[in-house]
């Protein structure tokens, strides 16, 4: 299966630094976004090691074929990719611990993260934080992933609806991250995948202001992939602009 793909990473309009981080390694079929928290110190060093260590382990665990050798419990209801993500997620996890055991300034530092790994005519998706992955196809958006984040389980508990989600000032605060304490429940799925479909990651910069509706329309246009993130990006900024915004925008072409 042949995927293409285009990213745009931005500061925003009201930040100094971008604390994002993105990978695309189309030789492994490995795509990541991570947001470094704000208000934590050295997101930036935090989102920039989770990706790393992610992508190490994807590259290392490239042509395993067994999980006889598995450094994590291993998962039968899920395939081998997923086992692949959740563990380079936990192995992210121990090098941000590393790092911030060697060096008092990245203490507190934590990161959200989103990764996805296509393999033949499937994928695999794994997330902690609220960073997102959706899903575009036959001009029906679905959201992959669901955000572990205070607001995001004020809607599924029905006190709060999506719009005012994106207002509430506690919209940032995650239940979730890499921080380098004990290893956060990571959220890992299979999906299946046929050519046309589009696939997004990204980060809160983007859904936190951003409707649904809008995402999907923006995301099926009939564009290249550049102009898509383009546009995303300029829809984030045009709202407010208040965080780091990064899309990355994976298309199936062919089997």
């Amino acid at each position: 299966m042949r995927v293409s793909w285009a990213a745009l990473s931005h500061p925003g309009l009201r930040r100094n630094i971008n604390e994002d981080t993105w990978c695309a390694r189309s030789d492994l079929g490995l795509f990541v976004v991570a947001d470094g928290m704000g208000g934590h110190a050295a997101g930036e060093v935090a989102s920039r090691l989770a990706v790393e260590g992610i992508e190490a382990f994807a590259r290392e665990t490239a042509s395993i074929d067994s999980h006889r050798t598995w450094p994590f419990p291993y998962d039968t209801s899920i395939s081998l990719n997923a086992n692949r993500l959740k563990a380079a997620l936990r192995m992210a996890n121990h090098r941000i611990a590393e790092a911030a055991a060697d060096s008092s300034d990245l203490r507190g530092m934590a990161t959200t993260a989103c990764a996805v790994l296509v393999q033949r005519d499937a994928g695999s998706v794994a997330h902690v934080g609220d960073s997102r992955v959706y899903l575009e196809r036959a001009g029906e958006l679905r959201q992959l992933t669901l955000d572990h984040s205070w607001v995001e389980e004020q809607v599924r508990a029905g006190v709060m609806d999506a719009h005012a989600a994106r207002q509430h000032p506690w919209r940032n605060v995650v239940t979730r991250a890499l921080s380098g304490g004990e290893d956060p429940e990571i959220d890992v799925a299979d999906i299946p995948l046929q050519r046309g479909d589009r696939v997004l990651l990204c980060s809160d910069g983007l859904s936190a202001v951003i409707s649904h509706e809008e995402i999907g329309l923006r995301l099926r246009a009939r564009s290249d992939l550049d102009t898509i993130c383009s546009s995303l990006v300029d829809a984030a900024n045009a709202a407010g602009g208040p965080d780091n915004i990064t899309v990355l925008v994976l298309q199936v072409d062919a089997p």
